[in-house]
């Protein structure tokens, strides 16, 4: 009999098996994450499934398992952030490693979009949910989701018992302060927005403890906090640098925020870096690499960020993980040509 698998032929699991040297019970654990097994068999295992065509019958493995092999990602602002892109990737690339698919749906901030969006997702029969923010920010899970496992992405939840996955906040603060300090600045500025959310919250904190670290005294009237946006930054701008004794160096909320503080330092006449250095964070490259000079950033880690919720919604539903875990993410320091060694 010839072992080769026609073209013309589905590929099964058996087929896999036989390719790969290991029972088609080893095949199916490995594709579908349902239990732990060695990890260099698991990889030989998809590499194979890859190389052979292997597409898994969803019917029948939904009649077998009462999986439907689909994952609902429920966001706020899908539609209107440049980050949910990578967020979104991040999420199927990790449902894939389990053939499963994302569906996912905006319910654009409406309360009543987002109870319909969950209707539809439960219509669906998705094995698990996550549910995901696109800042930073706390929130309540709906009631109507505790049917299924939830796993919260970008934010944190005022419910127990669902994991979730942010920023490492406080770290941003004591990086981007750091890679300031470490260019010798030492009136440093903070461009910070007025709402008290965990973002904020932990990045003003981060700021404090690396100025307290390098035994440099905060100037409370160097921290402005106005509204995020380019808005936000170019009040918060004016109100640092049209100071007698202003600031050598701004750490700002955000992207937007730094574009807002380096059209004010333009219209001030202070040069970018030479004048004054300016760092923001999530690394939006529509601003940080159309600006010049070009802007030193944190960047947030999207993609890691939904590649975490959904490997941690598989491992809740088979079992391996529990649902109350919770992950800071650390997010990379992105140097360009906007921080320099102060004049003073």
């Amino acid at each position: 009999m010839n072992k080769k698998v026609r073209a013309s032929a589905r590929v099964g699991i058996r087929d896999v098996a036989a390719a790969a040297g290991v029972s088609p019970t080893t095949v199916s654990h490995a594709l579908s994450g349902a239990r732990a097994i060695n990890p260099e068999t698991r990889t030989r295992v998809l590499a194979t499934a890859e190389k052979l065509g292997y597409s898994p019958d969803l019917r029948a493995r939904g009649m077998r398992s009462s999986r439907t092999f689909t994952v609902g990602l429920l966001s706020d602002t899908i539609a209107v952030t440049p980050y949910a892109g990578q967020l979104i990737s991040g999420a199927q690339d990790a449902a894939a490693l389990h053939q499963s698919v994302v569906l996912a749906l905006d319910s654009t901030g409406d309360k009543q979009r987002e109870l319909l969006g969950i209707r539809t997702l439960m219509d669906h029969r998705v094995d698990g949910l996550i549910y995901a923010r696109m800042w930073h920010q706390e929130v309540q899970i709906p009631p109507e989701l505790t049917s299924v496992p939830v796993v919260v992405a970008n934010a944190s939840s005022t419910n127990t018992g669902h994991s979730s996955v942010v920023p490492d906040e406080h770290r941003i603060g004591v990086d981007a302060t750091n890679h300031l300090i470490s260019f010798g600045h030492k009136k440093i500025g903070f461009a910070t927005v007025a709402t008290r959310v965990p973002a904020a919250l932990g990045r003003e904190r981060g700021f404090r403890q690396a100025l307290a670290d390098a035994s440099i005294d905060v100037n409370e009237s160097w921290i402005a906090a106005k509204s995020t946006g380019a808005k936000g930054g170019r009040e918060a701008g004016r109100a640092l640098l049209e100071r007698e004794d202003r600031p050598t160096a701004i750490f700002c909320f955000n992207d937007e925020m730094a574009m807002g503080v380096y059209q004010v330092a333009a219209d001030l006449g202070l040069s970018i870096p030479d004048d004054l250095s300016v760092i923001g964070v999530d690394d939006l490259q529509l601003i940080t690499q159309a600006l010049l000079p070009t802007l030193s950033t944190v960047a947030l880690p999207h993609y890691e960020m939904g590649h975490w919720a959904v490997s941690q919604l598989f491992a809740e539903i088979s079992g391996d993980r529990t649902a109350n875990d919770s992950e800071l993410l650390r997010c990379q320091l992105v140097q360009r040509d906007s921080v320099a060694v102060p004049k003073e």
